[in-house]
């Protein structure tokens, strides 16, 4: 068995070396012998190689699996040369070894939900050539209650890892995302904020370790990769550092029993007066109630195009007690007893992230988008002064324009306002009243319908900044947004990358740089809105400069 093993890796390394000498064998076949090469098992090709050559078909099916904006799917967007996906976490080192000797960039999916797109395509062209590693198959889960914690690969939804946590208990959770398809390895590297943020901070408040491989292809946890690497990684954005493995989770307590609610508002019924007093109050009420507003148009009572403001609400208790929370905080909405229903926490889930009633837990397990892919651009901001009501005015004039906008304002304040700033470098705390998310999405993809709808909502940023975040006008890494700037090559300069840097992390953009610089000075991990590298490196020390 051990001559056999040594001759298969001897012809291995032959044909490896001999493609390196071939023009025409492809980068695609010395990146599958290379991985042979360094992996301790058999990995056929069929089961974890997809090319666009060599079977179209599973090619596209795999990108095209997790996308939901179909507009990174069209060109001039680069798709990747390979998908290689990960069967075991050893395949990750191997592919950072094979990609750094090769020469070739290496893209990082779990979930596929970067807006931008930039985890599995690129924004250059075919002037930078990739590989995607995808995690589809590294999604395991293991629940510790007694430690009130949980190891989760990163390839695991956000879905699987809240219904893993209520099959343990059903009086713990962990405060993250409210879209359940999420790749919770991407959604903790941007901070990943939910409807329990406002009681427990964010996702990425709430890890306590991690494991990621770093650039040399080594795996480190936090007690090898140090803290500086350990704040970086949690709120610093995804792809700059290295590649997360896996993520330790502190869990939370959450009721036996909690409540929700819905409660519509249009223009004609006092929409305008309503968000303007919510703007005032969502952020100091009680902390155990997130109230969001999801803004779209509807058709109103005279069959009028109109604005549609929907508050849809957890609370972390019982009825009886939101009533006095509301009647007290937010009488203006109205709030009654047969507007809220009881359930449990993960049914909570369920029900905020839109799936219909009837909906069983199991579902999340599936790890899919309610909603089908289309084609949409969107951006963000954050208030830290309320919209005036003639602000507001204008706002539904333009928003009425288009042809499905949506908005989601997301309340702040409780535990947001208590953590600091540099805590993590999710730096949008203190002082927020919410933040907005601007979508706009459509259903055809020539390239005259994509321009309409992408102006209209650049015009809509441009008005609403009159009222949002400024020095920096911040914005939220996760809801990545290209026309902040980006990198054009592979070696931005601190200023270039500061234009965006800035408004997704204020002032930690300069601790995440030098992090950058220690942790990957050869500026290996990268993309268009990676961290850049300076022009000098640290010493061994890790903080003396070479220059």
């Amino acid at each position: 068995m051990a001559s056999s093993m040594s001759i298969n890796v001897l012809f291995s390394f032959i044909v490896l070396f001999s493609a390196s000498c071939a023009v025409s064998y492809t980068i695609q076949d010395q990146f599958y012998q290379c991985i042979t090469l360094h992996s301790d098992r058999s990995i056929p090709f069929s089961t974890a190689f997809f090319t666009p050559t060599s079977n179209a078909t599973s090619f596209d099916s795999v990108l095209n699996s997790t996308a939901l904006n179909l507009r990174c799917l069209e060109p001039p967007r680069q798709k990747p040369l390979l998908i290689f996906t990960a069967l075991i976490e050893s395949d990750v080192q191997a592919a950072v070894m094979c990609a750094k000797e090769l020469k070739i960039q290496l893209r990082v999916r779990s979930g596929g939900h970067d807006y931008e797109g930039i985890s599995f395509t690129s924004a250059l062209g075919r002037s930078v050539p990739f590989i995607l590693l995808d995690f589809a198959k590294l999604r395991a889960i293991k629940v510790d209650i007694e430690d009130n914690s949980a190891w989760v690969q990163a390839g695991a939804t956000i879905g699987e890892v809240f219904y893993r946590i209520s099959e343990k208990s059903k009086i713990h959770g962990y405060p993250a995302g409210l879209c359940t398809s999420l790749g919770i390895g991407g959604h903790i590297t941007g901070g990943a904020y939910g409807p329990m943020m406002r009681k427990y901070g964010l996702g990425a408040d709430n890890v306590v370790d991690a494991r990621i491989v770093d650039a040399s292809g080594r795996v480190l946890d936090r007690a090898l990769m140090g803290e500086d690497l350990f704040w970086a990684i949690r709120g610093g954005g995804g792809g700059s550092f290295g590649i997360i493995l896996a993520w330790k989770l502190r869990l939370v307590p959450v009721p036996s029993t909690v409540t929700v609610f819905t409660v519509p508002k249009t223009l004609e019924t006092g929409a305008t007066k309503l968000l303007n007093k919510w703007q005032h109050v969502a952020h100091k009420i009680d902390e155990d109630l997130f109230i969001r507003v999801v803004i779209t148009t509807a058709n109103s009572t005279e069959g009028k195009k109109t604005v549609q403001t929907a508050y849809q609400a957890l609370f972390l208790g019982r009825t009886d007690r939101l009533l006095e929370v509301m009647n007290h905080s937010f009488p203006e909405l109205g709030l009654t007893r047969k507007d809220c229903v009881e359930m449990s926490w993960i049914q909570s889930v369920i029900y905020i992230a839109g799936f219909p009633s009837n909906t069983k837990p199991e579902f999340l397990l599936r790890g899919k988008s309610l909603f089908p892919a289309v084609y949409f651009k969107a951006k963000s901001d954050f208030l830290y002064v309320p919209v005036p009501e003639t602000g507001l005015v204008g706002m539904w004039k333009k928003f009425l324009q288009e042809d499905s906008p949506i908005m989601i304002w997301n309340p702040y304040g409780g535990m947001m306002g208590k953590i600091s700033e540099s805590s993590i470098p999710f730096p949008h705390r203190k002082g927020v009243i919410c933040m907005i998310q601007y979508l706009t999405p459509w259903t055809e993809g020539d390239m005259k319908t994509a321009d309409k709808h992408i102006s209209w909502i650049r015009e809509f940023y441009e008005y609403m900044g009159t009222f949002a975040s400024k020095f920096p006008r911040e914005a939220y890494v996760n809801y990545r947004d290209l026309d902040l700037g980006m990198n054009k090559n592979a070696n931005p300069t601190f200023l270039e990358a500061s234009v965006w840097g800035k408004k997704y992390f204020k002032n930690n953009y300069d601790r995440l740089v030098v992090v950058k610089c220690k942790v990957d000075p050869d500026n290996f991990f990268w993309h268009e809105q990676s961290l850049p590298i300076l022009p000098f490196k640290f010493g061994q020390d890790g903080k003396s400069l070479i220059h």
